[in-house]
């Protein structure tokens, strides 16, 4: 399990910076891992969102990644199980019998954390270089913003590879149009930059190395906007999305990911059908049954 963070211990797998007055930058801190998300970044991101939505001088938030990528996904080689005192939602008995335990923590640290950076007040930017792949999309989708470089490519494997039809914060239908989101789901294939951009899952595309000051620039020019005004359109661009019908989506293709779990857990007893994955990741997957 996890232990308890205090709020102002420092960060092991993140670092919080102030590159200059209204802005924040999260910095995934993971290189030798593509930054691969587990339970311990999570709550470190968590308690960077938080303390940059709750510092008044804050007025936009930048989520990068160290290294070649911005990131690898979830880690699926340190599993772990989260503090139910850390938690940020009402979910717990992560070790509850049959699937309930991984049911209520994959709500938590997947759906209903991603939820919430989402809906932080203040507006956000991702700047995405290299592989951004499933969990990796997560993070980049929670996003108000996505500025990416040109080397980036973006790719959901878990139904081509995996046997589970998309990742738990299911954006694919509203970052593109559905007839691309299908076809990127079903193939597994990478999707570029540039068709990304023509897609509309990204705002811009720059070379690799202007990617940074591109980025701070973005955030500059939203930091000078009355800040209250900042959050009020963020709110109302959510809630029109929300209105059409994206929670209700969120919510059933969450419920068809758990099928997903429990048809491989069935008939291979893994939660993931493991046949396409890498040696080195299928011996670290914990069988149940």
């Amino acid at each position: 399990m996890t232990k308890i963070a205090n709020p102002e211990a420092p960060f092991v797998e993140i670092a919080y910076e102030r590159p200059e007055p209204g802005v924040a930058r999260i910095l995934m801190n993971r290189p030798d891992r593509a930054n691969a998300q587990g339970v311990a970044m999570t709550y470190e991101l968590d308690r960077a969102f938080q303390r940059a939505c709750r510092d008044p001088e804050v007025h936009v938030i930048i989520l990068a990644g160290a290294g070649k990528h911005f990131n690898g996904g979830h880690d699926l080689g340190g599993r772990g199980q989260p503090d139910p005192r850390e938690g940020r939602s009402l979910w717990g008995e992560f070790d509850g019998p049959g699937w309930a335990g991984s049911y209520a923590r994959e709500r938590e640290i997947y759906l209903d954390i991603t939820e919430r950076w989402r809906n932080a007040p203040k507006p956000t930017i991702a700047e995405v270089q290299g592989a951004c792949i499933a969990g990796g999309l997560m993070l980049a989708w929670a996003c108000d913003l996505i500025i990416c470089s040109d080397d980036a490519r973006f790719r959901d494997n878990t139904a081509a590879d995996m046997a589970i039809p998309g990742v738990e914060f299911f954006h694919h239908p509203m970052v593109m149009n559905v007839r691309k989101a299908k076809e990127w789901l079903l193939t597994g294939d990478w999707m570029d930059a540039e068709t990304a951009l023509a897609v509309g899952m990204v705002n811009h595309v720059v070379p690799r190395a202007e990617l940074p000051d591109f980025t701070l620039g973005v955030a500059r020019k939203i930091a000078a906007t009355n800040p209250f005004t900042a959050r009020l359109v963020k709110e109302a661009m959510n809630q029109a999305q929300d209105a059409m019908g994206r929670r209700a989506a969120m919510s059933a293709a969450f419920s068809l990911h758990q099928m997903g779990h429990m048809q491989s857990l069935l008939t291979n007893g893994l939660p993931i059908d493991p046949s396409k994955l890498p040696a080195s990741v299928r011996e670290k997957l914990p069988r149940r049954g």
